[in-house]
Formats: structure tokens, sequence, C-alpha cells
């Protein structure tokens, strides 16, 4: 008998046309009618071509076969399990908020690495590091999430019955990955969903970047790689200081290609990290920002996608 246990995983077949994602879309609505959110994301994901979406798939595959190994490490151990789920009870509602954000991040960043048609390189973001019992923590409490919804009963027992519950659950899980039920977006479908969720738990904390008014700064790394035009023509002016720039002078230029004076731009970076012409968004270094940021992104793109099918 053949040791299924060191059984390679199976890659799935990547979707290589709106058409599989469009189907993969109803598929996420049938999950969950109520989840907008992902059906958009997936109207996002369709705007990649065949190699960036099986770069993507192929790099959430692997990112799902981490997060299993550690789950599987906890899930074996009753001694591991028991000290991950004291380390997450003692864990404040604020604190478990900010494991999942970061999570989220981690996943939104891997989601639109592959949308910009010459993605720049990500700026380095240290908050979004993880250490492992954190990473168990935060993989536990989703797990724990997801018994509430499909078991809610067995997490009213004692907690030392809870591990057992994961473990079924899990083993659903692991049976599909390694090849068993496989089918076209099943890769894609759980991670949009995950996110999704992940997304309106960190909503529904309250959670927004920066001061009061939700303004965050801009990431260090992204100011710095902004680069420096030398200005073309006359009649330029600099919206900051309402002054003229003057032709042939060195100024910075965002993404957004609006021009500005150095000396006006970077003390405004320091408190906002949008354009003060068309708010176009920056990189931030503030978790909840930057989830933010890159929600909206997922957001305009699948929202673009969706009304070129309509027309």
């Amino acid at each position: 008998m053949v040791n299924q246990s060191h059984k390679k995983p199976h890659i799935p077949l990547i979707p290589a046309s709106f058409r599989t994602l469009k189907k993969c879309q109803s598929e996420v609505q049938a999950h969950d009618p109520m989840m907008a959110e992902a059906t958009t994301i997936m109207a996002a994901l369709s705007t990649l071509s065949p190699p960036q979406l099986s770069d993507l798939t192929l790099s959430i595959f692997s990112d799902i076969n981490r997060h299993h190994y550690r789950l599987l490490s906890l899930l074996s151990s009753p001694a591991l399990f028991s000290l991950t789920l004291h380390h997450l009870h003692s864990l404040s509602l604020q604190h478990k908020a900010l494991l999942i954000a970061r999570h989220l991040l981690s996943s939104l960043r891997r989601l639109t690495l592959h949308l910009h048609p010459k993605p720049p390189p990500p700026p380095p973001l240290p908050s979004i590091t993880i250490k492992q019992r954190d990473l168990d923590a935060v993989l536990l409490l989703l797990l724990l999430c997801e018994i509430r919804q499909h078991n809610p009963e067995a997490l009213e027992t004692s907690p030392t019955k809870w591990r057992a519950a994961a473990s079924k659950l899990w083993s659903g899980a692991m049976l599909t990955l390694s090849g068993i039920g496989f089918y076209n977006g099943s890769v894609l479908i759980p991670y949009v969903e995950m996110v999704t969720r992940c997304w309106k738990f960190v909503g529904e904390m309250g959670h927004c970047g920066g001061d009061g008014d939700g303004k965050v700064a801009a990431s260090p790394a992204a100011v710095v790689a902004l680069p420096s035009v030398g200005v073309r023509g006359r009649g330029v002016e600099c919206v900051i200081c309402k002054e003229e720039m003057r032709e042939g002078r060195d100024v910075c230029e965002l993404p957004c290609e609006h021009l500005f004076h150095w000396m006006c731009i970077l003390p405004w970076l320091r408190k906002s990290n949008t354009c003060p012409c068309c708010r176009f968004p920056l990189p931030t270094d503030d978790v909840f920002g930057e989830i933010q940021r890159l929600w909206e992104l997922l957001v305009k793109i699948g929202s673009r996608r969706s009304v070129g099918e309509c027309t």
C-alpha cells in the first residue's frame, strides 16, 4: 500500500480565463450570498493574465501548505495546543485584532502583487512580521472561528476537547488539498473567503490607521523611492504652496504623476500618505492604513472589471 502521508500534493489546474473565474465567483456567492466583497476580489483577480494567475495560485498554495504544517504541529501535540490556546486566551481583544490584521495584510500583499503592469518592489514593512508563537495563535483563532461557524456546539464543551473538534475539521480540509474533491478555484476561493472574513473582523473592531481623522504617514521607504524630475514648461503650480515651479527645477513626482516642490511634499507625506491633488495613496507602515489602501485597490480594479462586463 502506498504511504499517502508522503504523497506530493496535487497542484490545481490554474483558471486561465475570466469565464473560469466567473464560475469561481458564483461558487463564492453560493457559499455565502452576502460576501459581495469576495466577489469583487475575484473580479479583480480576473484581470490577471494566465501566467500571473498561475504564479499567484502557486504562491497561495505554498502559503496554505506552510500554515497547514503549523496547524499539524499544533493539533498533533496536546502540549503545544494547550500552550497556544493559553497564549490566545491571554491576549486582549485589541491584540487579537492586531494579529488578524497582520495576517490579513500579508494576504492582501500577496493578492495585489501582480495587479500592476510593472509592480514595484514592496517597501519593507517590519510591522507585519509575525513571530511563530503569534502565527500559531492567529491560525488557531481562525480555525476556532471556522468551528464556531460549522459546529458551534463543539466549543461549548471543555477546552480540553477543542483539539479533537479542530482536528476533525482540519482533516477534512487536508483531504481536499491532497487531491480528493479538488477542482478549479479550490485554492483561490477559500483564500479569498478567509481574507474577506478577516477584513470584516477588522472592520467590526472599528480599527483605522493614523490619527483621529484616519490620516497615516507615507512609508519612509516609499518616500525615498520617489523620483526627482525636471519641470518641463512654464505655468506648473505646486498646489501646496501655490507657487509656480521654475522650468528645469528638480521636483518630486508622485506615482500619479503630480509634481510638487520637495520642501513642500516631504512635510505633507510625514502626515498623510495621499496625493494633495487626487488622493492617490502611497504605501504606509501603519498596518491598518496599509490594509485600507490595498483593499481599496482590489475594490477599484474589481469594480472596473464588473462595469466592463455589464457594458
